[in-house]
């Protein structure tokens, strides 16, 4: 079985097709796939989608790049995550290619999600583009490593993650790993130990190869796996195996809940 560590089911145009887009999934022994909260106005969509298929569960949190509706507050955030279907807190963290100024708000945001999130025991999701001393810095302030999560959507230096590893969390790749001129992100696919490296599609963003420039989905997961495996010289149910299992043991609880 293969797990989706990251995706957003909510989003045109896989929630105008969600059956289609399951069907997909089981066609692919995808049996599991994280669908990511990105604010709190549209959480319910993926609330919804959570409790209404099996496979799915949910993460709470407001992404970095958001900056319309209301702002979370740590208490909110611990109330949210008792919902039975949900496993995380985030998406949260720190992007600067959006918002170049690197203003104050964000940085208040994600430390708002990282206390909730050592409040709640609950692991965290975590974006960061073009900030990565900061989100680090963050983490480390915060003491972050007292729940750990997941980095998503790798696409830093190995120093970087080698710090992130540090501090107990774990590496997620996504389509990107199968572009070939993605030299950075390959390094990075061989050197994580293989018992802290996750798999996500991001979907519906970042179709792999060969289905690049295409609408994303779950299933897609597959290929983000099999080019991991192409780079450690493995073969692919074995990290097939060890990126389902590293998803159980980071979420615990998660697997009796899909796997009935």
């Amino acid at each position: 079985m293969l797990v989706d560590s990251h995706c957003h089911l909510d989003f045109p145009p896989l929630a105008d097709n969600i059956e289609q887009t399951l069907a997909a999934m089981a066609s692919q022994d995808v049996g599991c796939a994280l669908c990511i909260g990105v604010n709190l106005d549209d959480l319910p969509r993926v609330l919804s989608l959570a409790e209404q298929w099996p496979m799915l569960l949910a993460s709470v949190g407001v992404h970095p790049e958001h900056t319309g509706g209301r702002e979370p507050s740590v208490d909110e955030l611990v109330a949210l995550v008792q919902h039975p279907r949900v496993i995380a807190i985030g998406e949260t963290g720190l992007d600067y290619y959006w918002h170049k100024d690197a203003p104050e708000w964000q940085r208040e945001r994600f430390r708002t999600h990282i206390r909730a999130a050592r409040q709640a025991g609950i692991p965290l999701v975590v974006h960061t583009r073009e900030a990565a001393a900061d989100t680090l810095r963050i983490l480390r302030e915060e003491g972050a490593d007292r729940v750990g999560g997941v980095m998503h959507c790798f696409t830093e230096s190995w120093p970087i993650a080698e710090m992130a590893l540090e501090l107990g969390f774990y590496i997620s790749m996504s389509g990107i790993v199968t572009f070939k001129n993605a030299k950075v992100v390959h390094k990075v696919a061989r050197r994580t130990p293989l018992d802290r490296l996750l798999v996500e599609t991001d979907s519906p963003y970042l179709a792999p190869t060969p289905h690049r420039g295409q609408s994303n989905q779950p299933a897609y997961v597959r290929y983000v796996a099999e080019a991991i495996a192409r780079l450690r010289d493995l073969p692919a149910p074995a990290v097939f195996e060890a990126t389902t299992d590293n998803f159980f043991r980071l979420f615990p609880g998660a697997r009796e809940k899909v796997c009935r």
